[in-house]
């Protein structure tokens, strides 16, 4: 397994990370993603670390916190050979204070990620979310207060516009408090938009990107074919899960595996395989999350590391995935081509 440096910190994380969504299923969003109990799950994260692969992404919304109970308790004993990202923001109670970024719900939710995970510290802790109702310096302030107290060891977010991160990073900056090193992000060859504003941030401020969905929600395992019904184990046939996960018109879709079905029989991978490689050559990217339903699909996603693909083949994907961009980033396209660097 390969290594990467989580932004410019020190903090050193496999190319590939395991996400827990399949753990649990006890809502029906999460159901669509998976049912994975603690045995199935002990083996799962067995042939995880025997790939390399130590890191293991969560959050308190995951089955309504039973995704972490049950990573912790296939951890069990064996907390120092893993890495434990999780995240919360996002509703968790039905109490005023139960949701967002305050000091009260932060501090809250840390300490019950901690109880249901089995720990006494998590290596990256991130914000589900952006709280635009509480203020940057106290989210800081308190993120920094748990990285001194030891529960945190680094922290991240998620979901974030540019203006959200940027203004954070420059708090933090202004008074000398832990920084964001990564943001968990939704990239795929079919939702690029991340590369208009916070890839370009990312690289400028040194904060790693952690790719979620990495296979576009589903639509890029390979399954999903032009004039073929839905396969029938499928977050697409959740109405909730749909509902829940990015919008891509399905000819873009059908455009984007075929040009990964050609490059698939060029190299001899599947399409899954080909599209999180893809996404492991891209800058900024410090991790992809992948998920799986069982052993099967587990192997076959780490086994798209190793490898890289051919700047042709990249080009390829490049095109077909392209979509319009919006403003004011495509104006900003004509600086750069009408002031080209000197031969």
């Amino acid at each position: 397994m390969e290594y990467r440096r989580l932004g410019h910190s020190g903090f050193n994380v496999p190319a590939l990370t395991f996400g827990t969504g399949t753990f649990g299923g006890n809502t029906e969003l999460f159901k669509a993603w998976g049912e994975t109990d603690v045995k199935e799950a002990t083996r799962l994260i067995d042939v995880c670390l025997d790939a390399g692969l130590n890191m293991f992404d969560s959050a308190d919304i995951y089955s309504k916190g039973m995704a972490e109970e049950i990573l912790g308790a296939a951890i069990h004993g064996r907390r120092d050979k893993v890495l434990i990202s999780t995240k919360a923001t996002f509703r968790s109670g039905e109490g005023a204070n139960d949701v967002g970024s305050s000091r009260f719900h932060l501090i809250k939710s840390v300490e019950a990620a901690l109880k249901r995970l089995g720990t006494d510290y998590i290596d990256l802790f991130q914000l589900h979310g952006f709280d635009a109702k509480t203020p940057v310096e106290e989210v800081l302030h308190t993120l920094d207060d748990l990285v001194r107290a030891g529960k945190i060891r680094y922290i991240g977010c998620s979901n974030f516009s540019g203006w959200h991160l940027m203004k954070s990073l420059s708090a933090s900056d202004r008074h000398g408090w832990t920084r964001y090193v990564a943001h968990q992000a939704y990239y795929s060859l079919v939702g690029r938009d991340y590369e208009w504003e916070l890839m370009p941030l990312g690289i400028d401020q040194g904060v790693g990107a952690v790719v979620w969905s990495p296979l576009g929600w589903g639509r890029l395992t390979g399954k999903i074919r032009r004039g073929q019904p839905l396969p029938e184990q499928s977050r697409l046939q959740s109405q909730a899960a749909n509902d829940a996960g990015p919008p891509v018109p399905m000819e873009q879709v059908y455009k984007v595996v075929d040009a990964l079905d050609e490059v698939a029989k060029e190299t001899g991978k599947t399409v899954p395989q080909i599209a999180l490689n893809w996404l492991l050559q891209r800058p900024s990217v410090s991790t992809v999350i992948i998920g799986a339903r069982n052993e099967e699909q587990l192997r076959q996603n780490i086994a798209a590391v190793g490898c890289n693909l051919t700047a042709e083949q990249v080009a390829k994907l490049d095109a077909a995935s392209e979509t319009p961009i919006a403003y004011p980033y495509w104006h900003q396209r004509f600086f750069v081509e009408r002031n080209p660097k000197p031969v």
